[in-house]
């Protein structure tokens, strides 16, 4: 075994409760049983990111921005209870902020990370004061050119906050064209940090891919039902497809953690070796004196004799001996 970090899974609760705060704490409950390190939030606050007129995205529009996030908004004491609930059930509390005064918020929660979401990379007030607070930051790419990412990168590395950048693209859902895995590779050469995928596709399989790829993190949107009300449930991992997903990104690390030598591989597979492989055998019956050609020789299971590989170097020798048909063939069979 390694000694590579344990890659941390994050189920994105975002919107997907609708400003229920049941909802939100069973969510909670969900992510942690299907096998999520930590969960996900966002921290809206009308007044102080949005105004009345902003539009829509286009994936949402069933009502107007300003009073959506008016309407879906906890308050702090239901803050504070669902960081409590995530401790209880033993996975980290994450939240993204969209203006100082969620930052504020945040800090007063007691938050040790933050996650900066797409839209903010160019926000660079925000980003300067979330750099001050000294946490981990996990930096999301979404809809950044190399340019502004680069600008965003630097405001955390002069801070020496720990750093994650997360290859996203803000497509809803992605396609798997635009999924981006080129650049895992590439974020993590360019900025020397660790590097994560934050996958907007509907299934599992550009996770399983980042896993292999050596992500150290993967944040997927989750909910009870794609066909709840909202701006995050049609795009989201309901709860099998969440846990098969971290099921397999587990399986994953330990393959990647797991390094196989081929030739010890070989003999311990010694045993099944002799029954699958094949040994150079007597097709009829060879007198004594006779020279083997390819009427009296073949190869046939089990193994443990003279291996098939050396068939050929066989023909052409002489039987010491009267060998019958149907024998695996041993070097004293043989004259030298």
């Amino acid at each position: 075994m390694n000694n590579r970090a344990k890659l941390r899974m994050i189920a994105e609760i975002g919107m997907s409760h609708d400003g229920s705060f049941g909802n939100a704490s069973r969510l909670i409950d969900m992510a942690a049983e299907c096998g999520a390190d930590l969960v996900k939030f966002q921290l809206h606050i009308s007044e102080a990111e949005t105004l009345r007129s902003a539009p829509p995205p286009p994936y949402f529009s069933s009502e107007p921005r300003y009073e959506y996030f008016e309407r879906t908004a906890f308050s702090a004491e239901q803050w504070q209870k669902l960081k409590a609930r995530c401790a209880e059930k033993k996975v980290g509390f994450l939240c993204s902020p969209f203006s100082a005064e969620a930052v504020e918020r945040l800090e007063r929660l007691g938050v040790s990370a933050y996650k900066i979401p797409s839209g903010e990379v160019t926000n660079h007030p925000l980003l300067e004061l979330i750099a001050s607070t000294g946490k981990e930051v996990l930096l999301s790419s979404g809809m950044s050119s190399w340019k502004e990412l680069d600008a965003a990168v630097e405001i955390f590395k002069k801070r020496r906050n720990r750093l994650t950048v997360f290859q996203c693209t803000s497509a809803y859902p992605c396609p798997y064209e635009e999924v981006g895995l080129n650049l895992l590779g590439e974020m993590r050469k360019r900025y020397e940090v660790e590097v994560g995928l934050s996958d907007h596709t509907l299934d599992e399989f550009a996770s399983l891919a980042a896993a292999a790829l050596g992500a150290s993190a993967i944040e997927r949107h989750v909910t009870f039902s794609r066909k709840m009300y909202g701006s995050d449930p049609a795009h989201s991992l309901e709860p099998s497809e969440f846990a098969r997903l971290c099921a397999g990104v587990r399986a994953i690390e330990t393959m990647l953690a797991s390094p196989v030598d081929k030739d010890r591989m070989a003999g311990k597979l010694a045993g099944m070796k002799r029954t699958f492989e094949k040994s150079v055998v007597s097709l009829a019956d060879i007198p004594k004196g006779a020279i083997l050609t390819r009427e009296l020789i073949g190869v046939k299971k089990p193994g443990g004799g003279i291996p098939a590989s050396r068939y050929g170097d066989l023909m052409g020798r002489r039987s010491r001996k009267a060998i019958p048909a149907g024998k695996a063939l041993k070097e004293e069979d043989l004259e030298r």
